[in-house]
């Protein structure tokens, strides 16, 4: 039987080229054109969330849902089993081709997304089992791949208090029940991550909370993980997702540099990577790719949900990012490390709820993966130039010295950098940082993302 067509007026996304004014169209996005010896597609590995995209309906704090789709957004499990296995692989047909109109390769899902949990475990397994080998048929028809798959452990009321981290040992058992099947499922599908991402796992007060305890099983429940990613042969790679609060008041995985602390701190550093929201990362205080660069920068970045939020808004408000500048900085830090392995640019982003057109799930997409090409552009010329790393060298100059490298090396003591302040003499009351520079690094930015954009129409036009 023919799957219906949910996005019968939508056309195939074409690049179209810089100058091109059509709103479903690339502009920057050439997914064949070779950048630094590599495709874009291969540079920038897009992925379409399958919550927001496929389950989004508009519904926030205030109001009801406002986004009326041809496929079911809400779960049905008052009718019969038949007829729920139809309306959950009618969405994946809508999904599938979503993503293949897009353009995109690759994809990624919470269990619950693609079924609902019903009475028994062993029922809810067989629906998931069902719905994800129809899932497999169109991944094998189409060519799009599963980038990482997860459990959904934070929307079930079992998980008010926690999953991994809850106070009730039937709570956490049931998590890791639902752990084990979405980890099942992933590597059927080829999943090449599955993430972990603790919505819950943190605390409202300290009064009623053993942080350590909590800590401990979490922990616990990572590891059993590992074991058992080992016994069914998996290869995909495990990753954290940080984010410091909401739902919960705190949340145990606040930032990279915390998770980092964990994962060392339990002996699970060798296991696991991070999964870095940039909306996560400026709820947490910090500027934008703060936690990407941190991450890659102790080899711990392993894929990234590339959406925004509003700086006049205090929640995660997952909008897509148009901001070049932002994706720029980005595409600096996955450039530097030689690009994605197990991860991808996975767009964790929701239409506005005002934005209620099926035309705005494309538009939305097409402008983020432009922002993003856009700014693998302007990384690309940046690193060749390399005035920016230049600057950033001739910054640290100082520590180029013999006493400087025997810190680097671990060798220097105390008492030898004493005698070195006193060989100084009266030199030392000159002792200053130079001047850092900050404007004309801005500066040198802006105007190699300006060159790199001209450098690019030239071509177009040749």
């Amino acid at each position: 039987m023919t799957a219906k067509e949910f996005f019968a007026s939508a056309k195939q996304i074409e690049y179209k080229g810089p100058s091109s004014e059509d709103p479903l169209s690339y502009r920057w996005y050439n997914k064949d054109e070779v950048i630094l010896g590599k495709k874009m597609s291969e540079w920038l590995k897009f992925s379409v969330c399958y919550w927001h995209t496929f389950r989004g309906t508009g519904l926030d704090p205030f109001g009801t849902h406002t986004l009326d789709r041809p496929w079911y957004s809400i779960d049905r499990t008052d009718i019969p089993y038949a007829e729920i296995v139809e309306y959950c692989k009618a969405r994946v047909d809508a999904a599938f081709e979503f993503f293949t109109k897009l353009g995109v390769e690759y994809y990624t899902f919470h269990d619950r997304d693609v079924s609902p949990e019903l009475a028994t475990l062993a029922e809810t397994n067989q629906l998931l089992d069902e719905v994800t080998d129809y899932m497999l048929r169109k991944q094998q028809a189409t060519g799009v791949k599963l980038l990482w798959g997860t459990a959904n452990l934070f929307s079930a009321p079992r998980y008010a208090q926690g999953a991994g981290t809850s106070c009730e040992f039937d709570v956490y058992a049931t998590a890791a029940a639902q752990v084990k099947k979405a980890m099942d499922v992933t590597h059927k599908l080829g999943g090449s991550a599955y993430i972990f991402w603790g919505g819950r796992e943190g605390y409202a007060s300290l009064l009623n909370t053993n942080i350590r305890k909590e800590l401990d099983n979490m922990a616990a429940l990572f590891k059993m993980a590992v074991a058992y990613k080992e016994k069914i042969g998996a290869t995909f790679t495990f990753m954290i997702e940080p984010k410091p609060r909401e739902p919960m008041k705190h949340q145990y995985d606040y930032d990279a540099q915390t998770v980092i602390g964990f994962l060392k701190t339990y002996s699970l550093d060798k296991d696991f990577k991070l999964n870095i929201e940039p909306n996560h990362t400026t709820l947490a205080g910090h500027e934008y790719v703060h936690d990407i660069l941190v991450s890659a920068e102790y080899d711990f970045l392993g894929s990234i949900d590339c959406n925004t939020g509003d700086p006049l808004v205090g929640w995660d408000t997952d909008q897509f990012l148009m901001n070049d500048r932002d994706a720029t900085l980005v595409m600096m830090v996955v450039l530097k490390m030689g690009g994605f392995t197990a991860g991808g640019l996975n767009f964790d982003c929701k239409v506005r709820r005002e934005s209620t057109d099926l035309e705005d799930m494309f538009i939305s997409h097409v402008g983020s993966m432009d922002c993003f090409a856009k700014g693998l552009r302007m990384a690309a010329h940046i690193q060749s130039r390399g005035r920016l790393s230049g600057l950033l060298e001739q910054r640290y100059t100082s520590w180029t010295g013999s006493e400087a490298k025997g810190v680097v090396g671990g060798a220097a003591t105390f008492e030898e950098l004493e005698q070195y302040v006193i060989g100084l003499g009266a030199k030392l009351q000159t002792v200053r940082a130079r001047s850092g520079k900050q404007e004309l690094f801005e500066r040198v930015f802006a105007d190699e993302c300006d060159t790199a954009l001209v450098e690019v129409g030239k071509k177009h036009h040749q």
